[in-house]
């Protein structure tokens, strides 16, 4: 296991975007990676741990959140039993600190192996996960909002929404600055939603993992004046459209099973639900 320098996410974001493949679950994805970019490179890097084999990067773990690893797992490396022990053996050992026992959270969506010895070291299922999916390989319906793509010169609405959408949001100005400096980005895409009557009512980021690869929205959300309007059906729609003309092959999102009405805005929007899914605990 390594801790990568702010040199090496490129590399690192590209190995993590050529895991993403249409029919396979989605794990952690470049855009998650290009989100958490608001904070600088060498924050991203910092919260990286790579694990290689014969010279090639096998999986990334993303501390994406406190006592929370997010894991990446190469699909030619899905049933490799040694990176799986590994993994598993670092994340109790060098990362305890990190991961306590009782709190210490793996998501691990792919990868029998890895999920395999987790449960065989007697970690548990945690809160349920609901994943959505939509294919693009169809044109998405319009909306009645007015979307235009954030550029570095007009990021007031992107920053405003996002801050009462959700308080205390951590995207400023200069944080966009940063997210859009990142490597990520090149495959990134912000959006502002506009009212008829010219109000910025939503606001998200999508992310490519490349042409023909899977796509995720990280984050969406609707100005907290004007919720209850379906804005946030129109918003996801929105994000759909801009990922497929960037030739993303669907698009994404996770969301908790609890949140029943995030679950219900991105059903409305076309989405299907893939079934819940479960991180793991540490005993």
């Amino acid at each position: 296991m390594m801790i990568p320098s702010a040199e090496d996410l490129s590399n690192i974001i590209d190995a993590v975007a050529s895991g993403q493949r249409e029919g396979l679950p989605v794990q952690v994805h470049p855009g998650d990676f290009g989100w958490y970019q608001r904070f600088g490179s060498q924050a991203l890097a910092s919260g990286l741990r790579v694990w290689t084999r014969d010279g090639e990067i096998a999986a990334v773990g993303f501390l994406d959140e406190t006592e929370l690893i997010r894991m990446a797992i190469s699909p030619d490396h899905a049933a490799d039993e040694t990176l799986a022990e590994a993994v598993v053996t670092d994340i109790e050992t060098t990362l305890s600190d990190l991961l306590p026992p009782g709190t210490g959270i793996v998501e691990a969506r792919f990868g029998a192996e890895l999920q395999h010895t987790l449960t065989q070291a007697r970690w548990t299922p945690d809160e349920p996960w609901t994943v959505l999916h939509r294919a693009l390989s169809d044109s998405v319906p319009p909306t009645s909002l007015r979307f235009e793509t954030v550029e570095a010169d007009d990021i007031a609405d992107r920053v405003s929404v996002e801050s009462a959408a959700f308080p205390g949001a951590s995207l400023t100005a200069e944080r966009w600055q940063l997210m859009a400096a990142g490597h990520a980005y090149q495959q990134g895409r912000c959006l502002v939603g506009y009212s008829t009557d010219g109000a910025a009512v939503g606001a998200t980021t999508v992310w490519s993992a490349g042409h023909g690869r899977p796509g995720i929205i990280e984050p969406l959300g609707v100005h907290g004046d004007h919720r209850g309007l379906g804005y946030g059906t129109e918003m996801a729609l929105g994000a759909a459209s801009a990922l497929r003309s960037m030739g993303a092959s669907s698009v994404n999102v996770a969301t908790p099973s609890s949140n029943t009405a995030a679950v219900a805005t991105y059903r409305a929007a076309g989405m299907d639900s893939l079934g819940e899914v479960r991180d793991f605990r540490r005993p």
